[in-house]
């Protein structure tokens, strides 16, 4: 049975999320961790179930979601897995970086890229990846239909979408992914 534990890091109080089962295999997925001790509130809980990270996932490629990515490359040995489409947003983010006050960003390298219908497995467990842009160019959603779960980066907020108004945002496009990929699934899905 998949579970959840989630962490509120970097100065955009972005969503970070653990994602494991009963063998301890786990995903991460849009490590944000910036600063030293949220890196160290990431490690700690990892340590402390034991777990052992087999991935690295991004929803997307905004800065929020990947001021981790190097750490967590670094800290477990793990590929980096990002939708192509997303490739340039990730880039750009080394270029923008110090102006929003994280001059110590350091980059990770893309290992995969993944599409919709792929299949992200650890563990005894999978999401299907679902492709869902129009907040940035290369979003993607993990869905786990056996137990309706949707880990839905930046696609939906509570009472809300997300914004549209990045470079490779696109309001009719998410309109159209939301309406087309998230409203079709079951009433009971928890995003």
């Amino acid at each position: 049975m998949i579970q959840i534990q989630s962490f509120v890091f970097n100065a955009f109080q972005e969503n970070t999320y653990v994602v494991f089962d009963e063998t301890n295999e786990a995903l991460v997925i849009d490590p944000g961790c910036y600063e030293k001790d949220e890196q160290e509130e990431l490690l700690e809980f990892i340590d402390s179930k034991s777990l052992k990270v087999v991935k690295l996932l991004n929803t997307h490629c905004h800065i929020d979601h990947v001021l981790g990515n190097h750490y967590i490359k670094e800290k477990y040995k793990v590929k980096l897995y990002i939708h192509q489409d997303d490739e340039e947003t990730l880039k750009s983010v080394e270029v923008y970086a110090p102006a929003y006050g994280f001059a110590q960003y350091t980059a990770a390298q893309i290992d995969t890229f993944f599409d919709e219908g792929d299949t992200i497995e650890f563990g005894n467990s999978k999401f299907d990846i679902v492709f869902v842009p129009g907040h940035a160019p290369g979003h993607v959603a993990f869905i786990n239909e056996e137990q309706n779960i949707c880990l839905g980066g930046d696609v939906l907020f509570d009472g809300s979408i997300g914004r549209t108004d990045l470079p490779g945002g696109n309001f009719e496009q998410l309109i159209q992914s939301i309406h087309q990929k998230l409203f079709v699934l079951s009433n009971d899905m928890v995003v």
